[in-house]
């Protein structure tokens, strides 16, 4: 099931193109503003976006060059006018198609269709990532560990998915400020950190007694399923 991000600042198509492709089996969420699409595009990582170019806080196009400044999400404008100048600027800013308002929701699906068959998106359900107890569902975006629920924030998330994906490799603070905040140019450790001591609270685990968290100091941290306890031998039985 693909994942699809609505930008649209108007409040009467907005839930409708929410509530429509959701009928045709998309996980859709939506922002009413470009910042907030922008937030929601980076923290969710959709499959898709679809992008009004007439937003109230910020212009279409701007937001698409923030996104493609750390994305490469396929992303869709939606124009009142074909022949619209900003349309062409945001084609030539990376946009990989366009639908016209007012669009059909079977015209929507279409382009949206075609666009992830281009990206390889969407195609097929991203595998759950395994490491001991510990579930990590990719495409509901959701953790369980030894069969329970485990609530993460959605940078919580992010950042266990990036770990459980590399399990048992040292993942380096400066990679996770990189790949999970999007972050190549600056950041601090500390940020790091306090998601981490976040992240082993829920996990039932702490920076002293790690379990599945592993500092590696002056490194970064390493996710590897914790050791199976070392069972004593029997003792054998007197001849």
């Amino acid at each position: 099931m693909a994942q699809v991000l609505v930008v649209e600042d108007d409040d009467r198509i907005r839930p409708l193109v929410v509530r429509a492709l959701g009928e045709r089996g998309y996980a859709v969420s939506s922002a009413p503003t470009g910042m907030a699409g922008l937030q929601q595009a980076v923290e969710e990582r959709p499959d898709l976006v679809v992008l009004d170019l007439g937003l109230p806080d910020v212009d279409g196009t701007q937001v698409l060059a923030m996104i493609r400044a750390v994305s490469q999400v396929p992303v869709i404008i939606a124009s009142a006018r074909d022949d619209d100048p900003s349309l062409v600027a945001a084609l030539d800013a990376g946009a990989d198609d366009y639908v016209v308002k007012p669009f059909s929701t079977a015209q929507l699906e279409a382009r949206i269709r075609a666009v992830l068959r281009r990206s390889g998106s969407g195609a097929a359900p991203r595998a759950d990532v395994v490491v001991g107890d510990l579930v990590v569902d990719p495409a509901a975006r959701r953790v369980t560990l030894a069969g329970e629920h485990v609530e993460l924030s959605p940078r919580e998330f992010d950042l266990l998915r990036h770990l459980a994906e590399r399990a048992g490799t040292v993942v380096t603070k400066r990679e996770l400020l990189t790949e999970v905040w999007h972050q190549p140019w600056g950041g601090s450790d500390k940020t790091v950190d306090v998601h981490l001591s976040w992240l082993r609270r829920k996990l039932g685990e702490s920076a002293a007694a790690p379990r599945y968290l592993h500092s590696v100091r002056g490194v970064g941290v390493r996710l590897e399923a914790p050791e199976a306890p070392v069972r004593p031998e029997a003792p054998e039985a007197p001849g």
